[in-house]
């Protein structure tokens, strides 16, 4: 049998994301970030391309983006309510790092490996804000998927998407635990 790491297999069986609507701050600073960051960056990358980056939104950065999706969501007559909750994702989280996907043209690698490694990087960075005692939670909402806020909010290239943005802070209480997948009803065994 192979030497076993009983906290790290007790922490993945019992992790839970926060809502982000519960957290509050203070928030990491840029030296407690960095190990979360460098934990995500550890993610499964073929070919060793990096084909994702980061983006740090602090707190003034969360402001204007919270008054650009009210723009943005005027614009494309979204509905107030969808709108408002889009606002209070970035107004009221105390700070969020984005995670864009940035495929790199390679010959070996196909783009969507890449972007397969990009959300594989948001769960790391989850689970590694959250193993760090901070609380997270990994959202995207329809601002991430407007061109022209990604363009102008966060400054993405044509071919940058947002793969997710975790929003990390102090968890104001804890959520109850949700029913999880029954994992004999969505395997299959193959053995020959």
């Amino acid at each position: 049998m192979p030497d076993r790491n009983q906290s790290a297999l007790d922490f993945l069986l019992t992790r839970r994301s926060r809502p982000a609507k519960t957290l509050t701050g203070p928030a990491p600073d840029r030296a407690a970030l960095v190990p979360i960051l460098t934990a995500a960056a550890r993610s499964p990358d073929h070919g060793k391309l990096e084909p994702w980056r980061f983006i740090v939104l602090e707190q003034g950065a969360m402001a204007r983006l919270a008054q650009l999706v009210g723009t943005r969501g005027a614009a494309l007559k979204e509905q107030p309510e969808q709108i408002a909750k889009a606002q209070s994702a970035f107004s009221d989280s105390p700070l969020a790092v984005v995670v864009v996907s940035a495929p790199v043209a390679s010959p070996k690698v196909p783009e969507i490996e890449q972007r397969y490694s990009a959300g594989a990087v948001c769960l790391a960075l989850l689970n590694a804000a959250l193993a760090s005692g901070w609380g997270a939670n990994w959202l995207s909402g329809w601002p991430s998927h407007d061109r022209q806020f990604l363009t102008e909010g966060l400054g993405l290239k044509g071919h940058e998407t947002v793969a997710g943005i975790i929003h990390i802070g102090t968890e104001t209480s804890a959520p109850p635990e949700r029913p999880r997948p029954d994992v004999s009803a969505i395997t299959t065994w193959v053995a020959i």
